[in-house]
């Protein structure tokens, strides 16, 4: 199950989620990434696990044949629902990231913004296989996350015995929350979606972010 401390998180910060997307020195890799990313989905039947405020969901959503995006803080979900335009083939469930056995459909791709530097690195391969046993057999999937610059992101505070570091985030009403937020190098990356099957994959690196793809 989602730590039910980084949903609390995630439900005090919904309705100011994404400004980060407004950080100036991070405009022209977001340029990119809203290019590419939808790009992967055209035609495909699309599971996004973790869409938060749906983000990504609004972007992905017109290319796609179908869409079901799955969350599991109800305030991000809310956010998402409000602002995605209606679409009959674009649809929303309640469902946590590690049972992904609850959302109904078949999928020929799976995408994932901004949540593999959410999950603990013991629990990434256990993640991943949930996710590829409801894909079909060589699917697409797509992750996207931060990668760490100094004076953009906000610093690490603490790395505890597995390797995970931690921030510690303030929210516009003061509240301070410490959250998991992991940033894996390349080769990391490979290793653990390698072991886990996948296949063909290929690392965009940008200057603020990564962005992965690969068959299962």
């Amino acid at each position: 199950m989602t730590d039910p401390a980084l949903l609390a998180y995630y439900a005090a910060r919904a309705a100011e989620y994404e400004r980060v997307y407004e950080k100036p020195e991070r405009r022209r890799d977001l340029a990119r990434l809203h290019a590419v990313i939808p790009s992967y989905f055209e035609n495909r039947r699309v599971l996004e696990v973790a869409c938060g405020t749906g983000y990504w969901t609004r972007r992905i959503a017109p290319f796609v044949s179908s869409m079901v995006a799955c969350d599991l803080t109800t305030e991000t979900f809310a956010v998402a629902q409000a602002n995605q335009p209606a679409r009959p083939n674009v649809s929303f469930i309640v469902a946590d990231a590690y049972d992904l056995a609850a959302v109904p459909g078949a999928f020929d791709s799976a995408f994932g913004g901004f949540w593999w530097s959410h999950v603990p690195q013991a629990d990434l391969g256990r993640f991943l296989a949930g996710l590829h046993q409801r894909l079909e057999p060589k699917s697409l999937v797509v992750f996207v996350d931060n990668r760490y610059v100094e004076g953009s992101n906000r610093p690490i505070t603490h790395t505890d015995a597995e390797g995970n570091t931690f921030q510690r985030r303030r929210l516009e009403n003061g509240a301070e929350h410490d959250v998991l937020k992991n940033f894996p190098t390349a080769a990391q990356l490979r290793d653990v979606i390698e072991r886990s099957g996948g296949r063909d994959l290929a690392i965009l690196e940008l200057e603020h972010y990564w962005c992965a793809s690969y068959r299962t």
